[in-house]
């Protein structure tokens, strides 16, 4: 069995990975570790655990947290991560990392992405990063095996626009400095810690744009086009909060550069992710929406062409707490150590 800590325990983050891992035929939890709540048992904080998740939370500096683990779910803010991974490490642990820290390879690349928010731009432990395996499995299968030590879990926002936008981009399909990302989420995404603007008269019948002056997954999105481009891909992204618990909607537009037409988008698009057991791809026709995704590791892409404007429109859907944040983390994890890559995942939403 697959024995995991999970340090950031008690956030959306946290509880997600210990929901997720009870379904799971070959891990099972270890140590719960976070700052606040300690003592506590899991599921005094969320009840719907009660008699599944009834360890206790421990501090960073107890016995239970610093013993060896498996793997170590790194469920923490930016710039945790990196001051706790070597002696992780040390004991042997595999590292999937929910922030920022490990989602570039190079130390430049880091201090691009910690300027753009606000950040230190010097990396604890910049010796660690080019060990770092940023983590869509669909696009870096290959390289979560088992002698990656890290992976860089991806943003939500991320996992919605690259892999919506993935397939046109590496075929040439979109004039690159033309992309745009209009992105709405679930309150969810804020994660679990109150703050007034998400109180819930002030969040019912509220929508808002938030981080305009740039949010911390342009970084990615945009250094994961680039590459699959083979040139430099520029967005334009705008995040938006919707009055509804969980999910995104990303809906993505780009500048065709031929004259392909719906039906040859669908077709390129279906071929991209022939096999992927977590992406789906429909015409523009399809009812589908966030409920259809809404608690699994799904990805749903609904195609479209304007025909009039000669524009691309994908509209990509996931859980922004699954396929966002814990779904991708259990799915490296079952690549890392060798294990069924839909184990603890193969499973449909809740309907209605």
């Amino acid at each position: 069995m697959v024995k995991a800590k999970i340090i950031g325990a008690c956030g959306y983050g946290g509880v997600g990975i210990s929901e997720l891992l009870l379904g799971h035929p070959e891990a099972e939890i270890g140590a719960l570790v976070d700052i606040e709540n300690v003592g506590a048992k899991l599921s005094d904080l969320y009840p719907h655990l009660s008699g599944h998740v009834d360890n206790v939370v421990v501090a960073p500096d107890s016995p239970e947290a610093l013993a060896s683990a498996d793997v170590v779910f790194m469920a923490t803010p930016d710039r945790i991560g990196m001051k706790l991974a070597s002696a992780e490490l040390e004991k042997g642990a595999r590292i999937i990392d929910y922030s920022g820290d490990f989602r570039f390879n190079d130390a430049d690349a880091y201090a691009e992405y910690a300027r753009r928010i606000d950040l230190d731009t010097e990396h604890a432990a910049p010796e660690l990063l080019p060990q770092a395996v940023y983590g869509i499995p669909e696009l870096h299968r290959s390289e979560v095996t088992a002698d990656t030590r890290i992976v860089g879990n991806p943003g939500c926002f991320a996992v919605s626009c690259i892999v919506g936008l993935a397939p046109a981009v590496k075929e040439g399909l979109l004039a690159p400095k033309s992309i745009i990302c209009d992105c709405k989420t679930g309150v969810s995404g804020a994660g679990r810690k109150p703050h007034a603007v998400f109180h819930y008269p002030a969040r019912y019948d509220m929508m808002n744009a938030y981080k305009l002056a740039g949010h911390q997954h342009v970084c990615e999105i945009e250094r994961e086009l680039g590459l699959l481009a083979g040139q430099d891909v520029v967005v334009t992204f705008t995040a938006q909060v919707v009055p509804v618990c969980r999910g995104i909607m990303s809906t993505l537009y780009g500048a065709l550069t031929g004259e392909a037409t719906e039906a040859d988008v669908l077709a390129m698009y279906t071929a991209f992710y022939e096999g992927e057991r977590f992406v789906q791809v429909f015409p523009s026709t399809a009812p589908i929406g966030s409920m259809h995704v809404r608690g699994t590791n799904g990805v749903k892409l609904v195609i479209s062409v304007d025909e009039r404007t000669r524009r691309l429109r994908v509209v990509s859907y996931i859980d922004n707490l699954v396929k966002g944040q814990a779904g991708s983390a259990l799915q490296n994890m079952n690549l890392l150590f060798g294990l069924e890559e839909t184990a603890g995942l193969d499973r449909p939403g809740i309907y209605p």
